[in-house]
């Protein structure tokens, strides 16, 4: 007897090994967009799960950004029925305007947790692949990003488990033509592709794969995506440690609520703006909008004190320095700092 295919097998391993420490009859969802990647990910998931016990469903999202995306989502979701995921949710969601990718991520991250609250699911798997980690340690880097964006795409966080990091594009379309899937190609992702949608927000990421990686390719002889997420790995390991390290400087330094200056002072520069971002998320800044910008204008109000009134940041917070702690508050309250 022959077993499957070289490539069906490596994703199947991929994927039991991901879900080896869940419990059986827990329910794991598979964020399926029709492409090769996530429905080689769903193909996978539905012959493993059964297997270790567990029950498996996919989560489908219609971005609304294309005149067919209603009918990929409905092709979509009965591809996932066929392969006997069970239940298989379609949610439409509605992506804000700026910074397409990154708003159409929001969104599509807000389904999950929708999808997550209404099935009890203890998982979402995401079909992101090498190819995608070395995409994203290249963008990141062009824009001068630290240790921890540069480790790249985060194997897991929270529900959110993305059990593809290690395999290959080319091994999931493969897996797909073995098991006669037929995947959708999005229109953005083609070597031909538009570098903008047609509100003209740029699309960087097919940029990347398109022209830079094959220009990498050539200028240094060899396929750089292996190199690229081994030092995502690498970098990842280190900012942990460094995570770690501002975390007991951050415990060192809290007073309730504020931060005392004296400690932070005696802080690393590579763990200062670890704390400073850790403890402004705490206090209700948004995450993804806490720049480099804000953290060393904060850091300033211990490194470079002239009596500065404050530091204004993202969720409408301002930042002060007074009696030997920084404290922050909501714009309308701005206290005096002395």
């Amino acid at each position: 007897m022959t077993g499957p295919d070289p490539a069906v097998a490596r994703v199947r391993t991929a994927v039991r090994d991901d879900l080896a420490d869940l419990a059986p009859e827990d329910l794991v969802l598979v964020a399926c967009s029709g492409g090769a990647d996530s429905l080689a990910l769903a193909a996978a998931t539905a012959f493993v799960a059964p297997r270790l016990g567990l029950r498996a469903g996919a989560v489908v999202v219609d971005h609304g950004l294309a005149p067919t995306s209603a009918a990929v989502t409905d092709s979509t979701a009965g591809q996932c029925r066929a392969l006997g995921l069970d239940p298989v949710l379609t949610i439409r969601v509605t992506v804000a305007a700026g910074g397409l990718e990154g708003r159409a991520r929001e969104a599509r991250h807000a389904a999950f947790d929708d999808a997550v609250a209404c099935t009890g699911a203890v998982a979402v798997l995401l079909a992101h692949t090498s190819d995608d980690q070395a995409e994203t340690v290249l963008l990141r880097l062009a824009r001068g990003s630290g240790a921890r964006s540069l480790a790249g795409i985060a194997p897991r966080r929270g529900v959110l488990r993305r059990p593809l990091l290690a395999v290959r594009r080319e091994t999931l379309r493969q897996a797909c033509r073995a098991q006669d899937l037929t995947w959708w190609e999005d229109p953005g992702n083609a070597v031909d592709g538009p570098a903008t949608t047609r509100d003209g927000d740029a699309l960087p990421r097919s940029a990347v794969r398109h022209r830079v990686l094959p220009a990498l390719a050539a200028a240094v002889g060899a396929d750089p995506v292996t190199a690229l997420t081994r030092t995502a790995e690498l970098l990842r390991r280190d900012a942990d440690l460094l995570d770690e390290l501002a975390a007991e400087v951050g415990a060192r330094a809290a007073a309730s609520g504020a931060l005392r200056v004296e400690v932070l002072a005696t802080a690393h520069a590579a763990l200062l703006p670890r704390v400073l971002r850790a403890w402004l998320i705490a206090a209700g800044a948004p995450a993804g909008d806490v720049g480099s910008q804000h953290l060393e204008s904060v850091a300033a109000l211990v490194t470079g004190w002239r009596g500065q009134i404050g530091v204004d940041v993202p969720g409408g917070l301002r930042v002060v320095r007074r009696d030997g702690v920084l404290a922050v508050a909501p714009l309308t309250r701005s206290p005096r700092s002395r």
